[in-house]
């Protein structure tokens, strides 16, 4: 009976100390920083001079995941992401031109989760098609920017959870876009890796 008892109390501390599952799912919104090249070769492939391309912008990254099996320290999850970024420039007193710089990319991923559920990391990657349009200001945009462009995502974060349903999450992620088509006498744009970085909250 004694030892029945014990081995009850074991079990039960056990079951205190066994970290908490990651999930089920989670919804994350985060504010980012796209750092856009100036790259000579995507300046010409729209016509412009690449010291008037815009550089650094702004934007948002929407995600969700749903986590379905864990082996060991892992947690595979499954989701996709939706990500905008817009910068602009303004003319130089040389006589540069105004320009207009967005990226949408929209992609399903899978992620490889480490932690529980109070909190964790993760490496997560995807591939899904990507928009990039660079048009200065009174102009119409090029066929270059409207292209589907395909694009390997694929980057790492984390979520801490100070309260049940609200965490704080960061995200470092790196966008490869493939070469752009040339049209019209322009050349295609270049094969570039775009880094985003990024902070929000994540719901569950």
């Amino acid at each position: 009976m004694a030892m029945a008892v014990a081995l009850g109390i074991a079990s039960s501390a056990a079951a205190q100390q066994r970290p908490s599952r990651i999930g089920p799912f989670v919804v994350d919104l985060r504010a980012t920083i796209p750092t856009f090249p100036s790259d000579v070769q995507l300046a010409t492939s729209r016509g412009v001079g690449s010291s008037d391309l815009p550089g650094a912008g702004l934007g948002i990254d929407i995600g969700a995941h749903l986590y379905l099996v864990r082996w060991h320290a892992i947690t595979f999850g499954i989701g996709g992401e939706f990500m905008t970024a817009r910068a602009r420039s303004t003319p130089s007193a040389a006589g540069g031109q105004a320009i207009t710089e967005r990226y949408t990319s929209i992609a399903p991923q899978l992620s490889f989760n480490f932690g529980s559920a109070k909190g964790w990391s993760y490496l997560s990657g995807g591939i899904g098609p990507s928009v990039w349009s660079i048009v200065p200001d009174g102009s119409q945009p090029l066929p270059a920017d409207e292209e589907r462009l395909k694009t390997i995502n694929y980057g790492g974060g984390a979520r801490w959870f100070s309260k049940k349903h609200v965490a704080f999450t960061f995200d470092v992620r790196f966008y490869a876009i493939n070469p752009g088509t040339p049209t019209f006498g322009f050349p295609g744009g270049p094969r570039t890796t775009l880094l985003v970085i990024g902070a929000g909250v994540s719901v569950r």
